[in-house]
């Protein structure tokens, strides 16, 4: 494992974490709308950690990242654990790396946090085409009802969390090869409150658009449902 420590954030009040592998056609507009957001940038640092990527994505995270963590492992909760132990924030911000936030959504959250301890925005595609605006128009309708009765049926593509809370419940389980999103929000909700709000984030719809549209829509419904009943995860091919 090696770390690059390219900027130094004396005391940084978020840091965003963005687990990588071989995204360097996604990951530079990630890192340039979390690099540009209204908040001022001394407050929040940015850590990027990799798989031990053969493209360019390190490369380009070094224009933005403050810290780069490149380990050979993989996997999405390793990066974010690892991540996390090199964080210095009160808050801790997991953003997957085809994922886009608007200007103002870190200073939001920190306003945000006030009165809770895990916060999860509503979710907007990439791609505006009706099958998309239909899925994300029901997922963001049913969330308020899920999280009602303590149920999240996602949530990786941005989740923010306090670390004492993170490190309380021990970060997301790395054996878990999918829903260590599920599984994580399941835990932070026994012990904190966990928030949503009407901030969107804009995520990738790169898996829809490669694996089939609605044979991926079966295969998340069907992945959470039998997570939540039997607490298996689903089988997807890895991204990162």
């Amino acid at each position: 494992m090696k770390v690059l420590k390219i900027r130094k954030r004396k005391r940084p009040i978020i840091s965003v974490i963005v687990p990588t592998y071989q995204e360097e056609k996604y990951i530079e507009p990630t890192l340039i709308a979390i690099s540009n957001q209204t908040l001022k940038r001394s407050k929040y640092e940015i850590i990027v950690c990799d798989a031990n990527s053969k493209d360019r994505t390190v490369e380009i995270a070094k224009k933005y990242a403050d810290k780069i963590i490149i380990t050979n492992k993989r996997g999405i909760a390793i990066g974010r654990n690892l991540g996390a132990k090199y964080a210095k924030g009160k808050y801790l911000v997991f953003i997957d790396a085809d994922t886009i936030i608007l200007p103002q959504t870190l200073e939001r959250i920190i306003k945000e946090f006030s009165d809770c301890n895990c916060i999860i925005p509503k979710a907007l595609p990439a791609n505006f085409s009706s099958f998309f605006i239909f899925i994300y128009f029901f997922y963001n309708l049913f969330l308020p009802f899920f999280s009602m009765l303590k149920i999240y049926p996602a949530g990786g593509y941005f989740i923010g969390v306090e670390r004492r809370i993170f490190r309380k419940i021990g970060g997301f389980d790395e054996n878990l090869e999918t829903d260590e999103d599920i599984d994580f929000l399941k835990r932070v909700s026994k012990i904190g409150k966990i928030k949503l709000i009407n901030l969107p984030v804009i995520i990738s719809t790169r898996r829809f658009e490669k694996e089939g549209k609605v044979k991926t829509t079966l295969k998340f419904i069907l992945s959470f449902l039998r997570f939540q009943i039997f607490g298996i995860g689903g089988k997807y091919k890895p991204i990162r």
